[in-house]
């Protein structure tokens, strides 16, 4: 069943039906900046504290997977365009279970991350007006935000794409000024040219730092797959998906492997402010580079990026909520959109119920909020590699049941099969790599509770209601 059909409930004819009102740039925009977050702008700076100028290398890697990943995804997206993605994917290619599983989880990843952003833009607004306490600000942000989601999504368009375009500005303003002082043109600051490159040693720490910096890099691109979603609710889904899945290429290498390749060749590695949490090290290049409010530009950036990830993430989580509704997989109200507009109310308030009550709990005097947001966050840390590894495992099997039914197959995935064995070793090694990694395995373990969890709950669900195939 796909985004644009209708359903019936015990209760009569229920609209079960997406709006198609999405336009091309919304979803060129959403496709360039879905993979920009602050995992770039702040993130970045604890990972080149720890591998040195090398990260780059490990953000290289990490890009060359989501690139990879991409192309899988896209070839069974275009085939098939539907608002459960991989989901519904990994439904039709492993079984019910396996749509059932990582459904609920990706689901899960999204709500949990949409109060961290909360509690991120709180922290910043808090900064900028202390005399409002960082809670009033964490639950204020999550009322105002949410309610983009509650329109038709063309207003979601709107919003995604204008902090999107802010995102990519900055960027490709922070791009033009590095390059400038790599070039010796840039005659302001106390850095230029690329010196730092080499001259601490590239890579200072170590392989295994760097082996270490790129299982935390490839969680950072988790979002460009949400094109893949948006897709279904926008006139001809499989042209865009192919103009996203295409341009993926240049995203990556432009904004994360070109950005961090700059910060390398102009900042210290060494430098302790790389490795102070929330710091970042696009705050510190500018600093140095003698860019004046350097600080206050960076935390509007931040603050919009994080902003834009949690109207995303409601939206993204929704939209999985409603395919699993459609699918029999969730409570059948989920799937149940508003006449005329095509909104899944009951999906969107059920994707925001987490965040609010996160933000309330910081009100709380006996908890202690940021302990939970931090427990619950753990359960969350593996899930971009177990998105990536159904992907890989559905489009393995779906390619053969696309040709078995002679669909076209507008966009395919490179040396096939070939490439696809390779990532998913790459994958499983990563997992089996972390689970002895000190910093990785509270991840490890949290992740793979809730997984066996919801696949223990998936495998019961399939055998009561059956496969579909």
């Amino acid at each position: 069943m796909d985004a644009t059909s209708t359903s019936t409930t015990a209760k009569g004819a229920h609209e079960s039906k997406l709006s198609a009102s999405l336009k091309s740039r919304h979803l060129t925009m959403m496709s360039i900046a879905g993979v920009i977050g602050g995992a770039l702008f702040v993130g970045s700076g604890s990972v080149i504290h720890s591998a040195g100028p090398a990260a780059v290398l490990a953000y290289l890697a990490g890009g060359i997977l989501v690139v990879l990943i991409m192309r899988m995804l896209g070839e069974m997206a275009t085939s098939s365009p539907d608002t459960g993605s991989f989901s519904t994917y990994a439904d039709r290619a492993i079984g019910r279970w396996a749509g059932f599983t990582i459904g609920w989880l990706y689901w899960w990843y999204w709500v949990i991350l949409m109060a961290w952003e909360a509690y991120v833009a709180g922290k910043i607004l808090h900064g900028w007006f202390p005399g409002v306490s960082v809670n009033v600000f964490v639950l204020a942000t999550t009322l105002v935000l949410i309610t983009v989601n509650f329109f038709n999504v063309k207003h979601y368009g709107e919003f995604e794409f204008w902090f999107a375009l802010i995102k990519v500005v900055a960027i490709v303003c922070f791009l033009t000024v590095c390059t400038a002082a790599v070039f010796n043109i840039w005659q302001f600051g106390e850095v230029r040219g690329m010196s730092h490159l080499t001259a601490e040693g590239f890579m200072p720490n170590g392989i295994t730092t760097v082996i270490g910096a790129l299982l935390g890099v490839m969680f950072a691109f988790l979002g460009a797959e949400i094109v893949t979603i948006a897709a279904s609710e926008a006139k001809d889904p499989s042209t865009q998906i192919v103009k996203a899945t295409n341009s993926v290429v240049w995203r990556v290498c432009l904004f994360y492997v070109g950005s961090i390749f700059l910060i390398v060749c102009l900042v210290p590695w060494n430098d302790p402010h790389l490795g102070e949490s929330g710091y970042g090290a696009y705050r510190r290049t500018l600093e140095l580079l003698g860019v004046p409010y350097a600080e206050l530009l960076m935390n509007f950036v931040v603050l919009t990026s994080v902003s834009s990830c949690l109207i995303s993430g409601h939206y993204t989580a929704s939209r999985m909520l409603f395919s699993l509704g459609q699918r029999g997989d969730a409570p059948s109200m989920f799937k149940i959109t508003r006449a005329g507009t095509g909104v899944p109310v009951y999906a969107i308030m059920g994707s925001c119920v987490v965040a609010i009550f996160c933000a309330l709990i910081n009100f709380s005097e006996t908890l202690r909020p940021k302990d939970v947001l931090e427990t619950l966050m753990n359960t969350t840390g593996m899930i971009a590699l177990l998105v990536y590894l159904v992907i890989a495992f559905s489009q393995l099997r779906m390619r053969r049941k696309l040709q078995a039914e002679g669909k076209e197959i507008r966009l395919k995935m490179w040396l096939f099969p070939w490439l696809t064995y390779l990532v998913i070793a790459f994958i499983v090694a990563a997992l089996v790599t972390m689970a002895f990694m000190p910093d990785y395995q509270i991840l490890v373990i949290s992740t793979g509770i809730a997984a066996a969890i919801v696949v223990a709950m998936g495998v019961v669900h399939q055998i009561r209601t059956g496969n579909r195939h």
